[in-house]
């Protein structure tokens, strides 16, 4: 209701004169003046009509006017109608006391002053009005807070789901005031960086972090406040203590009084960006190699027919003799080294059959300086001559990394063991050749053994780059085959032995190699672990 709108005022009385009197008292207020002559017509006209302010006469022959009001309280629209008696005979303080009781809000005597019955009515009038106003205001009012709840509800309900997809994020997402405190650590910062939220939050971020800016702090401020943002590469690191180096975007919010930072790992790809180079860098040394080798390899070939010639000259007496044939086997040997080196440069483009103790016996060849300058005993057994079809140079890479990793844990001398036998791989019941390279080294620890094959892992320090065993697994599989380790703890040495299996395309000879140790495996070594066999030469 507006303060522009008309009310109704209701006048009931059996006498129509005495309502045209109040028609014309009552007119100067400009409200609705509704007439009603009994007590029936007036309930009939309240179930219809809302009134203000009800005006009627305490005696009428139907139902006098106590009674009326008391009809009219019983019904919940009404109980807070104003209603006013007009009385023509004089009432005692008992008749008051009723009228009050049934409703009456006041008592007006005969004859009726004008100006005191449109005052009285004029002020139960403007209630009305202002009662009506403040509960359309009220309702007004609690819409907007209905609305308000459900838009606060809606906006629980988006940032709840905004912070579980931040937690969902695999990058870490981290708030951070102007002052470094953390506001808000999700889930991904948590598996980065190994802090509980409870635990980083609050606390100084770079600090916790113990950050390594790659340009000054000021810079970074001052790109975050001319043009928001700013990202580059930090070094940090984890609760553990390990390095890592974390590609990290910050953006500064609207109200300019915290920063949003979202951080990648990219160690492992820095890593793996370097091992590229460094073998890019290798290939590119191999094949310079190559080509050196195919031109030494040409003059060799002259030398050592000159050589030939001249060891059985006439004129050599049998000191010379001596010397031209310790020269002729020193050129076999470069000779040999030479072929080695084109044999790796020179890949075949289809898969053929190999020897697998030819290719271990070149790859001992190539690591023999190494073995001699560690002190390394050699100890051989090619119990079987077995055939795999494959790619020389792949397999020579697998053999030549095992072996290299079995010296480098030998700095100080010790044993290695190259055995090759015909077994089944338990797994898919195939036939095929099991290699087994052993070594009396340091071992391996058991929780760097579950880490083994994995890229980038390396119990070398800072001197491996951790993809050795990863590449020589992915070419073992690559023939179906399997590569297993294991290290041997017994009375403070150890032995290792890292066993590859693969599927054979025949067999060359059963009955042994050439210029190996051949023979059986003592009965009660053979039905232990593989790597046994190594014990008596230790002990």
């Amino acid at each position: 209701m507006t303060g522009d709108e008309k009310v109704n005022i209701l006048m009931v009385d059996d006498q129509p004169a005495k309502l045209l009197s109040y028609e014309v008292i009552l007119g100067d207020l400009g409200e609705n003046l509704i007439k009603a002559h009994s007590a029936s017509e007036a309930l009939n006209i309240l179930l219809k009509t809302e009134v203000a302010v009800v005006l009627m006469d305490v005696s009428m022959p139907d139902v006098d006017g106590f009674e009326l009001a008391d009809v009219i309280r019983q019904h919940p629209r009404f109980q807070r109608t104003a209603i006013i008696f007009i009385s023509g005979v004089h009432l005692t303080d008992s008749d008051r006391i009723q009228g009050y009781r049934s409703g009456a809000v006041d008592y007006i005597s005969v004859p009726v002053v004008p100006e005191v019955l449109r005052a009285k009515i004029g002020i139960f009038v403007d209630l009305h009005r202002k009662t009506r106003q403040l509960e359309t205001l009220n309702r007004d009012l609690e819409k907007r807070v209905a609305e308000r709840t459900e838009e606060l509800r809606m906006s629980e309900a988006q940032f709840r789901m905004r912070a579980e997809l931040l937690d969902l994020a695999s990058e870490a997402i981290m708030v951070r005031d102007m002052e470094d405190g953390i506001r808000f650590w999700n889930s991904g910062a948590e598996n980065l960086y190994g802090w509980r939220r409870d635990e980083a939050t609050g606390r100084n971020l770079h600090n916790l972090l113990r950050t390594e800016f790659p340009v000054p702090r000021d810079d970074i401020h001052k790109a975050l406040e001319e043009q928001g943002s700013w990202q580059g590469n930090l070094i940090q690191k984890t609760k553990d203590g390990a390095e890592i180096v974390v590609a990290c975007q910050k953006t500064l919010n609207r109200e300019r009084d915290a920063v949003l930072e979202v951080g990648r790992d990219i160690t492992a790809q820095l890593r793996a960006e370097e091992a590229l180079r460094e073998t890019e860098k290798f290939a590119a040394m191999g094949r310079v190699a190559g080509i050196i080798a195919h031109e030494i390899n040409n003059p060799l070939a002259a030398i050592t027919n000159i050589f030939y010639l001249l060891r059985n000259h006439p004129s050599l007496d049998d000191d010379a003799r001596r010397c031209a044939d310790l020269a002729e086997e020193e050129l076999q040997r470069v000779s040999h080294i030479t072929r080695q080196t084109l044999s790796f440069y020179r890949e075949s483009k289809q898969p053929i059959a190999v020897l697998v103790h030819e290719l271990l016996e070149d790859v001992l060849g190539l690591q023999d300086r190494a073995l001699k300058a560690s002190g390394i005993t050699v100890r051989k057994k090619y119990l079987t001559a077995c055939l795999v079809r494959g790619f020389p140079v792949e397999l020579r890479q697998v053999f030549l990394n095992l072996i290299g990793n079995a010296i480098q844990a030998m700095p100080e001398g010790g044993l290695l063991g190259v055995y090759v036998r015909e077994a089944t791989d338990w797994t898919t019941d195939r036939r095929g050749a099991l290699i087994s390279i052993v070594d009396t080294g340091k071992g391996i620890r058991p929780e760097d053994a579950r880490q083994l094959f994995q890229p980038f892992f390396s119990t070398k320090a800072t001197k491996g780059t951790g993809l050795g065993l990863w590449i020589s697994k992915g070419i073992v599989q690559k023939y179906e085959g399997r590569i297993t380790c294991r290290s041997y703890f017994h009375e403070g040495r150890c032995v290792t032995c890292f066993r590859v299996f693969l599927p054979s395309s025949g067999n060359a000879g059963a009955t042994g190699v050439p210029g190996a140790e051949v023979g059986k495996l003592d009965v009660k070594l053979e039905a232990n672990s593989q790597e046994q066999w190594l014990l008596p030469a230790v002990n």
